[in-house]
């Protein structure tokens, strides 16, 4: 209680003091700023979002739902905030309300998108935030980066649910080459912002500036504390006025995340279903393959196809890369998956020869099947992942976690290989 009634004053003193640094965000009927932007997933169209992730035979049972505006008091939505159980503080203040105000009225038709697809990404932010031991309301980072839109591409180049640059994605072990881009990949990625947030948290000790760092970098945000002079006790609105006018915004937007993800419902919005399946897993593959070599024998779409794998830019897999399907289609991909790799692409193209010699690997496979050593189907459900650190080897890693080598260049994908570099993340179980 005692810890309630000094948050619900901090929160009063913030709502006053902001109209000190907060007349940016005008009251007008187009709800224009002046002196914040609205981050990137916050621009994103409702016909954008609509592309990814609506399922279109069902768009005409839940299209244009009927939602009234409705509105609600401060006092209602600080209580709200303050119910939810986290340990990032989230006051309402007048730059907060403008945000709530923004997802509750104007993008309510981009939340009920949204909140489609969460069923399918959200279990997978809270894996990896629960593997650093971070708040799982961070979940909700992806919302106001890129509406949780896997192939969003921002003006400056970042790229994926998390928004990562290329330097960034790489220093965190994502790899990013001509046919991958792991900043796409929903597991690996998280993992990787995970890991980010944990250094800015380490690095500033307030989440408020953790997460601004994370939209700005930690260069402009340790250069806004310097010029606030506020040096030993700063936190995101002491620092406000002196952060870059894209990172202003950042942290009211994702309060305001946090606050419609829990409460759409009191605002009167309802979820569309996604075309997105509700469970899937992993095959390694072990030819190089494009998607309509998949598409054509396992009776997948090709944009179900790229739903499920973004990372892979050209519709092309590598040896020993990892594909995800629906789950119902893993026994047909096995089942048929010399069948897979000899057919020819529909566009008539093979950058190399798939497989050299079909029935010798076709023999190799039910043997290996027969002895228990078929490597196809790797189950991604309780996965666990270690990052790799200086001097580690794939055998010092196996006896950190009691398992095998081969049990690790099972899970990974690696054949027989044994190199692994520091900074990469790989699967333990």
């Amino acid at each position: 209680m005692m810890y309630n009634m000094k948050y619900i004053l901090l929160s009063s003193f913030l709502f006053l003091s902001s109209c000190a640094f907060a007349q940016n965000v005008t009251g007008n009927d187009d709800d224009k700023t002046e002196d914040i932007d609205l981050p990137e997933g916050m621009l994103v169209s409702d016909e954008e979002l609509m592309e990814d992730y609506v399922n279109k035979e069902n768009l005409h049972v839940i299209a244009n739902p009927a939602i009234k505006d409705l509105s609600y008091d401060d006092s209602v939505l600080v209580s709200r905030l303050l119910r939810i159980p986290t340990t990032i503080e989230m006051p309402l203040n007048n730059v907060t309300r403008k945000f709530i105000e923004q997802y509750s009225n104007k993008r309510k038709r981009s939340v009920a998108i949204m909140l489609g697809s969460a069923n399918f990404y959200m279990p997978i932010f809270e894996e990896a935030l629960e593997r650093y031991g971070l708040p799982l309301e961070l979940k909700y980072l992806p919302v106001i980066e890129s509406g949780l839109r896997p192939s969003a591409t921002s003006r400056v180049g970042a790229a994926g649910l998390w928004q990562f640059m290329i330097h960034t994605g790489k220093r965190y072990g994502l790899e990013i080459n001509t046919l991958v881009d792991e900043r796409r990949d929903p597991i690996k990625s998280s993992d990787a912002a995970a890991r980010y947030l944990k250094d800015l948290y380490d690095m500033f000790g307030d989440w408020g500036l953790a997460i601004s760092a994370y939209n700005c970098g930690e260069g402009n945000v340790q250069k806004a504390i310097l010029r606030s002079g506020n040096t030993d006790h700063a936190d995101f609105w002491t620092v406000y006025d002196r952060l870059p006018r894209e990172t202003r915004g950042y942290m009211p937007a994702f309060i305001a995340a946090n606050y419609i993800m829990n409460y759409y419902c009191d605002h009167g919005i309802n979820p569309y279903e996604a075309s997105l399946p509700v469970e899937s897993d992993t095959v390694v593959v072990k030819a190089e393959l494009k998607f309509s070599q998949i598409a054509s024998v396992c009776g997948i779409s090709m944009e179900e196809l790229r739903a499920l794998n973004p990372q892979y830019r050209r519709d092309i897999i590598p040896m020993g890369y990892a594909l995800r399907l629906p789950s119902s289609a893993i026994e047909q991909y096995v089942t048929h998956e010399v069948e897979i790799a000899t057919t020819t692409p529909t566009d008539g193209s093979i950058r190399r020869p798939v497989v050299e010699d079909p029935e010798t690997w076709r023999q190799t496979t039910a043997r290996n099947n027969k002895r228990g050593r078929n490597i196809a189907a790797v189950s991604t459900a309780g996965a666990k992942y270690h990052t790799v650190r200086s001097n580690e080897t794939l055998g010092s890693i196996a006896q950190k976690y009691h398992t095998s080598v081969k049990a690790l260049q099972r899970l990974n994908g690696m054949g027989k290989k044994t190199l692994i570099n520091a900074g990469k993340a790989i699967r333990v179980k």
